[in-house]
């Protein structure tokens, strides 16, 4: 049986609907080496991002992936403090973002420290903050993998062989994510595994339609950002469709949360656009119910339930 590991514990497919895979409680940008890094009083993360998982919930979202990862403020304690709070799961993540984000330790760390690290908090938990990691979150810089990111991920894909957990990797160029491919591949893992965040700053199409039908999951995760009008994503969505790629899609919007970099954490942006702004419209396009379900209630349980 598959299961969606979460903050609240195992969850099964009959107990949950909608799931945002791609968005953010909690995160920090700023690099691991600066004062005050990720570090904020749980009250006041729960007071800011409490009112948005009620909001969400009413929207019909029943599940948040959590992206933050090591390297951008990753603070499970934080996340499970405002998952219990609201009684609402969220899915987080081990692994580790890109240059210049990756710390120190984890460029000292060999290929097999960093599997061993990833596959006992797959297993087990995130230090000691009682959440077991549901995922392997990367990245790669935009022009192509370094030697740390492409350890990274040969280590993200064994830990996965020993887990069936999924990678995602914030990854901004299609060629990028084909030598990404490659290497999960020649470790023993495979594409299906393997989620592309941000397919959507790829202008190329047909990139997205060669790692969809190679097996990976694209995810177009900018939904009701200011950069991307609604039409847009529609356009691209449509194109899946007509490809018969639909079952390799996910839809998320990349908002949240709460940074300890912003005076009060910053101004959150609420996580229902999708559900209450863009689905009317991707209805109104001639996409029909069971296509909306698929999109937003069984492709990112199948992407990220193991």
């Amino acid at each position: 049986m598959t299961q969606l590991i979460t903050t609240l514990g195992p969850k099964n497919a009959d107990e949950l609907g909608m799931i945002l895979p791609h968005e953010h409680v909690f995160v920090d940008l700023r690099t691991w080496d600066q004062p005050g890094y990720a570090q904020a009083d749980p009250a006041d993360v729960i007071e800011l991002m409490g009112p948005e998982i009620v909001k969400a919930r009413a929207a019909g979202v029943t599940a948040i992936v959590e992206c933050s990862t090591v390297g951008v403020g990753r603070r499970a304690d934080l996340d499970r403090a405002v998952s219990e709070a609201t009684n609402f799961p969220i899915v987080v993540p081990t692994g580790l973002y890109r240059e210049p984000w990756i710390p120190d330790w984890a460029h000292a760390a060999g290929e097999a420290e960093l599997r061993e690290w990833m596959t006992g908090e797959l297993l087990g938990e995130i230090k000691e903050s009682g959440v077991q990691a549901g995922w392997i979150k990367l990245s790669a810089g935009d022009e192509g993998l370094t030697a740390c990111e492409t350890k990274a991920l040969r280590a993200a894909a064994t830990a996965g062989i020993d887990t069936n957990a999924v990678i995602g990797s914030h990854t901004i160029r299609g060629r990028v994510v084909r030598e990404q491919l490659d290497i999960i591949e020649e470790a023993g893992y495979t594409p299906d595994r393997f989620i592309w965040i941000h397919t959507q700053a790829e202008p190329d199409l047909d990139l997205h339609l060669e790692m969809s039908r190679r097996g990976a999951w694209i995810e177009y995760d900018a939904i009701g950002s200011e950069q991307l009008e609604d039409g847009f994503f529609i356009d691209c969505i449509l194109r899946i469709l007509d490809a018969d790629l639909g079952h390799r899609l996910l839809l998320s919007h990349d908002r949240g949360m709460y940074d300890p970099a912003q005076p009060g954490g910053g101004e959150p942006k609420p996580y229902t656009y999708l559900s209450e702004v863009f689905l009317p419209k991707l209805r109104a396009s001639g996409v029909g119910e069971p296509t909306i379900r698929q999109l937003t209630h069984l492709n990112p349980y199948q992407a990220f339930a193991r």
